[in-house]
C-alpha cells in the first residue's frame, strides 16, 4: 500500500501526463469517441445506466466530455470533471457546440480528493459514471466513498475498466501463433500472464504516439470491487462487451475476439 505522499506524488504525475496528452487525445477521441468507447464501453455503459430524462448524472473523470454528451443527448442533466485542465477545456468546448449545452456542466475536481467532492451535493445525484479511469488513479477509496454519499437513494455507480484479468494484469503478453494445418497457415491467438495478484503503478500507452506515456495501476478484482463494497455499495450487475466481429490484425484486440478487453459494473 502507497503511502500519503506516493500518492500525492503519483497522481501529480499522472496529470502531469493527461495534461500532455490532452490535444493528442482529443484528435483520436474527437466529438463521438473512438473505436472502442462507440461499439463497446458506451453501448454497455448505457445499458448497465439505463438513464431517463430529467435525471442528474456525475461523470466522474470526464475526459473531453464524450460520454458527458451522450447523457445530455438522452436527456439527463450532467456534471462532468477531471482532474486535467485542457480536458476540460476541450469538454467545455464540445459542450458549447452542442444543442444540448444547458445540460452539461463541466468543472476541474480530483477524484482523489473526497472532501472536494463531497462540495458536489448529497444525495444530489441519481447516478455516478466512472468509464476508463479508475485504473488511472493512485487511490479509488475516496471516489468510491464520495459517490456513495453524492448518490440518492437507490443511485446507480458504474464503472468502466479495463479488464483487471485480461488486459491490465502486469506482464501480460498477446501470443500468435501459426500451425500448418495441411498446407493452410492457421493463426491461434492467446494470452500469457506471469502475475495478476501483486497490484501496482506501471507506465504505459493508451494510444500509440501519445506524447507522454500515463500510469496504469493495476487492482485484481476483489481489491477493485472489496473497495466499492467498504464504501457501502452491493453489485448490481457486471458487463464484459466482446469485441465486434471486423477484420483481423496480428496487432490489434480484434484478433482475440473471445478475450474481453474491458470490464463494467454497476453496483447500488
Amino acid at each position: 500500500m502507497m503511502d500519503k505522499k506516493e500518492t500525492r506524488d503519483l497522481n501529480a504525475a499522472s496529470r502531469a501526463a493527461w495534461e500532455a496528452n490532452a490535444g493528442f487525445w482529443d484528435e483520436k477521441q474527437g466529438d463521438l469517441g473512438n473505436a472502442s468507447h462507440r461499439e463497446q464501453i458506451a453501448p454497455a455503459a448505457l445499458r448497465l445506466l439505463n438513464v431517463q430524462p430529467g435525471e442528474i448524472v456525475l461523470d466522474a473523470a470526464c475526459g473531453n466530455g464524450v460520454f458527458a454528451r451522450k447523457l445530455a443527448a438522452l436527456g439527463a442533466q450532467v456534471v462532468g470533471f477531471d482532474f486535467s485542465p485542457a480536458m476540460i477545456e476541450n469538454a467545455r468546448r464540445y459542450a458549447a457546440q452542442s444543442e444540448h449545452r444547458g445540460r452539461m456542466r463541466f468543472q476541474v475536481m480530483d477524484a482523489t480528493d473526497e472532501a472536494q467532492l463531497l462540495t458536489l451535493g448529497a444525495g444530489r445525484f441519481d447516478a455516478v459514471v466512472s468509464l476508463m479511469a479508475l485504473m488511472d488513479m493512485p487511490e479509488i477509496a475516496p471516489l468510491c466513498r464520495a459517490a456513495r454519499r453524492l448518490l440518492k437513494p437507490e443511485g446507480r455507480f458504474i464503472f468502466a475498466v479495463v479488464h483487471p484479468c485480461f488486459n491490465s494484469a502486469p506482464g501480460i503478453v498477446r501470443v500468435m501463433e501459426e500451425e500448418d494445418r495441411e498446407g493452410e497457415i492457421v493463426e491461434a491467438h492467446s494470452l500469457k500472464m506471469s502475475r495478476y495478484l501483486t497490484g501496482g503503478a506501471a507506465k504505459g500507452l493508451a494510444i500509440i504516439g501519445q506524447p507522454a506515456a500515463q500510469y496504469y495501476f493495476h487492482r485484481p478484482l476483489h481489491e477493485l470491487l472489496n473497495t466499492c463494497f467498504d464504501a457501502g455499495f452491493v453489485l448490481d450487475q457486471i458487463d464484459e462487451p466482446p469485441i465486434p466481429q471486423r477484420e483481423r490484425r496480428r496487432d490489434s484486440w480484434a484478433s482475440y475476439n473471445d478475450i474481453p478487453p474491458f470490464f463494467l459494473a454497476r453496483l447500488r
